[in-house]
Parts: C-alpha cells; structure tokens; sequence
C-alpha cells in the first residue's frame, strides 16, 4: 500500500525515469520524474519533497559527476534540510562517495536493484521527516523559550539604589559568571535574574526557574538531576532534570538559602563537575548552564558554615548584586504604585486612578515590609475596594506603622475577621476560618513576612500558603 510520500527523479535517461516512477508509485503517493535539472528549482518552489534520486551526469559522455555536485549544491542551497540520493554508474562509486561528502543522504548504482532502491528511500524518506520534526522540535523550543523568556512585568525605578543595580546587571549579563542574588523577600529578585538572562549570550535560550524552597528533600535529586525507568516506586518513564532541561540556558535556583546542607554538597558536585547523574543511572551527561541564584538570608547566616557551605556559595557568587528592599528606594514607590495600579484597573474592569497628594505621601513614607509584593497586594485591595475618583489614604489601610524595619504592620481594617476575641480570652473562639486566620497572622509575623520559613512552620507548601493568605486578604 502506497504511503504518503513524494519522490523526485533527476535523471536525463527516459528509461530510468520511467522504470523508477513504475517501481516507486507502488510505495509512494507522488512520484514526479523530470528529466532536466534546471527545472528543479522551479519543482521545489512549489512543493517539498521526501527524498530526491539525482542522477550524477547530464550529458553524453560526461561521466566526472560535476553536473551532479552542481545541482547537489543547488538543492541544498534551497532546502538545507533536503534528502539526496545519488544515481550513479559502477565506475562513479568514488564520485557518489564523494557526493556524500557534499551533503547527500546515499546512492544508488546502475543498474539498480529493486529492492535496494526500495530500501534506500525508505531510510531516506524516513531520515527526512526525523529532520523535519527535529527542525519544528527546534523553531517551536525558540518560540516558547521567548515566550517564558519575557518578563511578565519589568524592573521599574530610577532612583539612586536602582541605577547602581541596573549598572551591576548591564555588566555581569554579557558573561557566563555565576551570580548571587540578595534580597528581601518581595524586592524583585526573580525580576533581576530575568534581566540577566535577557541581555546574556543565552537569551534565545531557556529560563529555567527553580523554587528550592518547594521541593521536597526527597524529590530534590529526581527534580533537578532527572531519573531513569524503575530507579524508584513511582519512576514509570525516564525523566529529565530541570537542570539539563536548562542546558544551553539559564538555570535560576531561588531560595537556595532554605537548601539543607546534604543537598548543598549535590549541587556544588554537579556545579563543579559540570556533569548530572540522573536517579538510576551510572553514566554522567555534561551540562552547559550559567546559575543564577538568589537568597533572602541575611549575610551573617550566609557566612556562617553551619549554616551555609562556604565552597559553595564561592561557586555562587562571583557576582553578588544586593537588591535594596523598598524603603531604601521610596523615589521608585510612585511608579512601582502607578504600574500596578493600571494592572489592577485593567484586570478588574475599573477606570484609572490617580493617586491624591495625601495617599502619595501616605505610600511613600511606609516602610512596607513585604516589600514590592506588598505594594502589589495593597494596590490590588484599594482598586476593588475605593469608590473615589482618586486613591485616598484610607484605601490603603496603613494607618498602623510596623516597629522596626521587617515587622509586618497591624493593619485596622480586616474583612471578615473585625470581631476576633483576643488569643487569652477565656471564651477563645473556635471558629475554624477565623483560627486559620490568626495563624498564618502570627506565623508571617514571627518571620516578618518570609513565606518559605512561615508555611513550613504552618506545615504548607509556598503555594498553598499564596492561597490562603490571598483568601483571607493578607
């Protein structure tokens, strides 16, 4: 049964071109015979094909296959991804051999034999698909590389802490350093990496971001090194590492501070060695990525050998570039504000907003803890909730300042949990929502708004954490 597939034939014998179309129309949809060569490229112009027989001379007597090399490069030059077998005399082996050297697929001797034509375009039509899908495998990784790639907000602010960050980046980007991130959480770590990636040699490549703080100890090595078929209970498939999925790109490991110190020494070996190993396996795959890591831990911690291992944050951080948490940056707080504000109104249907002069400096002179997510996150509840035609101090709710810089302020107004009874009151409520509640409350303040350190107090995972505090307005 014939199979969807076209052949050319390129040959100046009419016999050749008939007993080829006779034998191959059999296995093939479409067989198209041409007995000039010049007229191959008007052919291709308006349709591709499989594989191509191109005879290797044209004319009478001609037998040093120069013709053939000719109209190989021709072809080549049109489709790069093109597959041709060559026909050629017993006497012209070494010339086909030759011709396979220039770029074709295979040849085939006069006079043929049916079944090694047959077999030999098989191969080639089947050599000639894999590279069509590899090429697509190749347009379409681009494609999602760039769209994964963008950032879905920027780096905003101009003020004086913000342009030595950007000077920083504009410098280390254009290499292949490691680059350590320091921060707060919510000051826009993941956002800095990003700008690396992007104005790197890598950024048609991937981004791969990791969430240390996420993954479980005993997923650490199947997630970021891959695992073999039957390594383990649940490894039904082979499966590939997050960091060879980053080979060629940019691996960004956020909350590696919150990695304990057995898995620190797994990733500097495979830092070191530039190799992984996936789960199951005994032969090591070289790796070509650039880290970019980031940390909310204070510097103490971050020296502190029981802590952190020194040989590998000396692997991490040939670059280090510290962002400044909000307070230091109180002239960026109006645009940062004004950006946010336009998400939010366009999410949400509303009509934008200016801010008042009394709300401006309200936002400004507040220390926000949370930093730039929470900025977003009190943006978010005064566009829902103002019914001004400006944004006023009191859509903001931040009447209450923290005590010290890190502290998470008390804020007065909290939907649907006005009436909680103080923690000592001898008729506690039991309320489930409302003990829910006060505890993500209590733990985000005991860790002054570090998510990865509250949700493992509370037994959560980061995500299911985002979800209740967004539940609950916090």
């Amino acid at each position: 049964m014939a199979i969807d597939g076209k052949i050319l034939i390129v040959d100046d014998d009419e016999d050749i071109l008939i007993a080829g179309k006779l034998l191959l129309k059999r296995h093939y949809k479409t067989v198209v015979t041409c007995n000039r060569p010049d007229h191959v490229p008007q052919l291709m112009a308006h349709q591709s094909f499989d594989a191509i027989l191109l005879d290797m001379n044209f004319s009478p007597g001609e037998s040093s296959g120069e013709q053939g090399f000719h109209w190989l490069g021709k072809i080549l030059e049109i489709d790069p991804q093109a597959v041709v077998v060559m026909i050629t005399a017993h006497g012209g082996v070494n010339i086909a051999v030759d011709a396979i050297k220039k770029g074709a697929t295979d040849f085939i001797a006069k006079p043929w034999e049916n079944q090694k034509v047959v077999a030999t375009l098989s191969a080639s039509v089947k050599l000639r698909r894999t590279r069509s899908e590899a090429e697509l495998l190749k347009q379409t990784n681009r494609a999602l590389a760039q769209v994964v790639n963008t950032a879905s907000q920027p780096m905003l602010g101009n003020s004086e802490a913000m342009k030595q960050v950007h000077s920083v980046i504009s410098r280390a980007a254009p290499t292949d350093a490691n680059v350590l991130l320091l921060g707060e959480n919510g000051t826009g770590k993941e956002l800095a990496a990003r700008a690396l990636h992007q104005q790197s040699k890598r950024a048609s490549k991937i981004f791969m971001a990791v969430d240390l703080g996420a993954i479980t100890e005993t997923l650490f090595e199947s997630e970021l090194f891959g695992h073999k078929k039957g390594a383990f209970t649940d490894a039904r498939d082979d499966r590939i590492g997050r960091i060879q999925a980053a080979n060629g790109g940019t691996l960004f490991l956020d909350e590696i501070g919150n990695l304990p110190l057995h898995l620190q020494a797994k990733l500097l070996t495979v830092l070191e060695q530039r190799k992984v190993m996936p789960v199951g396996s005994d032969v090591s795959i070289p790796i070509d990525v650039r880290v970019i890591a980031a940390t909310n831990l204070p510097s103490e911690k971050l020296n502190n050998e029981d802590t952190f291992r020194q040989d590998l944050l000396f692997r991490l951080n040939t670059v280090e570039i510290t962002i400044p948490p909000l307070r230091a940056r109180a002239a960026d707080i109006h645009e940062i504000a004004r950006y946010y504000a336009d998400q939010y109104c366009k999410k949400y249907g509303k009509v934008n907003k200016a801010f008042s002069p009394e709300s401006l400096v309200l936002i400004q002179a507040y220390s926000w803890p949370g930093n730039i997510r929470a900025l977003r996150h009190s943006l978010e509840r005064a566009v829902i909730l103002s019914d001004g035609e400006t944004f006023l101090p009191g859509d903001f709710h931040l009447d209450a300042q923290p005590g010290q810089a890190g502290d998470i302020a008390d804020l007065p107004t909290k939907p649907n949990h006005a009436e909680l009874p103080n923690e000592g009151s001898p008729d506690a409520d039991l309320n489930l929502e409302r003990l829910e509640y006060r505890a993500i409350e209590q733990a985000l303040k005991k860790h002054r708004y570090n998510i990865s350190h509250a949700a493992k107090e509370l037994g959560l995972t980061r995500a299911a954490l985002y979800r209740r505090m967004e539940k609950h307005g916090l």
